[in-house]
């Protein structure tokens, strides 16, 4: 058995709070939590083809090594 490997601060505790929430979440709740993330000012949503998405996390990256944001105001969404 491999040894499940997590960011800093996760633990399985804490990974399986998370899929527990995603896997009894209802599929309103799921709509209304990806069209609030949507919503979120100053944010965008955009498709981008699978072969530019290296290109595109170097520049974020590179933008956000210029510009830090706090941790508390990044936020994740889940693939749908």
């Amino acid at each position: 058995m491999t040894q499940n490997k997590f960011p800093k601060g996760w633990d399985a505790k804490r990974v399986g709070k998370v899929l527990a929430h995603y896997e009894t979440q209802s599929m309103a709740d799921a709509v209304a939590e990806d069209e609030a993330a949507v919503n979120v000012k100053r944010r965008a949503v955009m498709e981008v083809p699978l072969s530019l998405v290296p290109a595109v996390r170097r520049l974020i990256a590179k933008h956000q090594m210029a510009v830090p944001i706090k941790a508390s105001k990044v936020r994740t969404r889940r693939a749908s």
